[in-house]
């Protein structure tokens, strides 16, 4: 079989750029709680700290979206990337500070904890990562310029199947790398490295997607003011010439779009009941299941291995016979169930749970985002995601700090919360799946 006809070469450099990006992230995600509790933390800090990128990134990810809208998507994925690689050498540089106690505290609501250094310098690390953290936004928003109403499932769908090989690798080397002299080092220096290779494909390899952009080439490191030199034309859309928009989409401006409300509260709540997860799954394994970093670096693999599966084949073979609002209707449905069964401190019902919830997010997310991508105005799409983006981080936001804090006191019922929220997103996606069914039947009489 052909390779792109699996893959084609006009999408394979943005799904290159997302793999390498989140692959570099995802190194990280099982070696964080070891890393925050042997510098003085515990789940209360690990919560606050998961938070400051989420909060960060809802200040620049609608800045770096809209600006990929009007200087283009390239040299926006740059800047991203390069703030990564920055945030993961301060990373490094806090293991080799001393462990200097700042302060330290034990309350019922906290627990206890101890405010080191180099644990204060991994905070500033994660703000600038936040910051600069719109590649997400900026990719999808690239992947919606090149795709046309007919691929578009199926190319989310393979973004959605990069995203989660590059989670399949990432905690499987995470806890292979981790396991030898260099302990955690040696993953936050892959993430670094990777961070470099991902800035070099995206000036090599990527081309602008933006219609309303001339491309000026690749980074002249000799004048930061020509990288933004940008060469504006005017742009036909709908029979209507349009100049390029200069001025800064607003949230009223976007949430006036129709089906935009609908679409990020969904967002929101998404975001909300995964971040529950991530806060909870780590201070789980740690605390009560006593796993190491393999172990959870091979759960969180499994998980993603079935998502490419998911993703990839199974999404590609449904988009042509199911709608997206169906996808979307039963994945938060398998969600649901499995953030209820994640509660359940059973080592085979977890590996259930882990199965369900990666086949309901790999039908769900790559839907969400498909649907979301063609709702409202093209010429917006850049600022669609930048504040889709920043909707899901403000959810990951208080979802990290609340998943931390509530695990302290009720351990895993904090995964039943998550289903609730899902039951609550099968609800409102049951009334919009309902909507365009009535709509479709009122279209079919009116033609007949």
């Amino acid at each position: 079989m052909n390779f792109f006809k699996i893959i084609p070469p006009k999408i394979f450099p943005i799904l290159l750029v997302n793999f390498i990006g989140i692959l570099g992230y995802s190194i990280v995600v099982p070696i964080l709680i070891f890393i925050v509790t042997d510098l003085g933390g515990n789940g209360f800090i690990y919560g606050i700290l998961g938070a400051m990128y989420p909060f960060f990134q809802f200040i620049g990810a609608p800045i770096l979206g809209s600006l990929s809208d009007r200087v283009g998507r390239k040299k926006v994925l740059i800047i991203s990337q390069l703030g990564t690689f920055l945030a993961w050498l301060l990373f490094l540089l806090a293991f080799i500070l001393p462990q200097t106690e700042l302060w330290s505290q034990h309350t019922g609501l906290t627990g206890s904890y101890v405010m080191t250094l180099p644990l204060l310098v991994i905070f500033l690390a994660r703000i600038f990562d936040g910051f600069t953290g719109g590649n997400i936004s900026v990719a999808n928003a690239y992947l919606s310029d090149i795709s046309t109403d007919e691929d578009r499932n199926k190319n989310f769908g393979k973004m959605g199947a990069s995203t989660s090989l590059g989670f399949v690798l990432g905690p499987a080397v995470a806890g292979i790398l981790a396991s030898t002299y260099l302990g955690e080092v040696l993953p936050l220096i892959l993430a670094a490295v990777i961070s470099l290779i991902a800035i070099f494909v995206i000036n090599t390899r990527l081309e602008e997607s933006n219609p309303c952009v001339v491309d000026t080439g690749g980074i002249e490191l000799k004048s930061f003011r020509r990288f933004f030199q940008v060469e504006h034309k005017d742009c036909y859309f709908d029979g209507e010439l349009q100049a390029n928009p200069q001025v800064k989409e607003s949230w009223k401006t976007i949430l006036s779009e129709p089906g935009i409300p609908l679409l990020f509260s969904i967002y929101f709540l998404t975001f909300l009941a995964f971040s529950l997860f991530y806060a909870g799954l780590p201070i789980y394994a740690n605390t009560i299941l006593h796993w190491s970093a393999s172990d959870l670096g091979i759960f969180l693999a499994y998980s993603s291995l079935i998502m490419v599966l998911v993703q990839g084949p199974v999404l590609n073979w449904l988009s042509d016979k199911v709608s997206n609002e169906a996808l979307i209707l039963i994945g938060s449905l398998l969600l649901a169930l499995s953030f209820f069964l994640l509660s359940i401190e059973n080592i085979l019902i977890l590996y259930v749970a882990n199965t369900l919830l990666s086949v309901g997010n790999g039908l769900m997310w790559p839907s969400f985002m498909a649907l979301l991508s063609r709702t409202g105005n093209k010429q917006k799409q850049g600022a669609i995601q930048g504040y889709g983006n920043s909707m899901g981080s403000i959810a990951s936001m208080f979802g990290l700090i609340l998943g931390g804090m509530l695990f302290e006191s009720i351990a895993t019922y904090v995964f039943v919360i998550g289903a609730v929220i899902f039951f609550l997103i099968t609800i409102l996606m049951a009334g919009k799946f309902l909507n365009r069914r009535k709509e479709k039947q009122v279209s079919v009489a009116a033609q007949g």
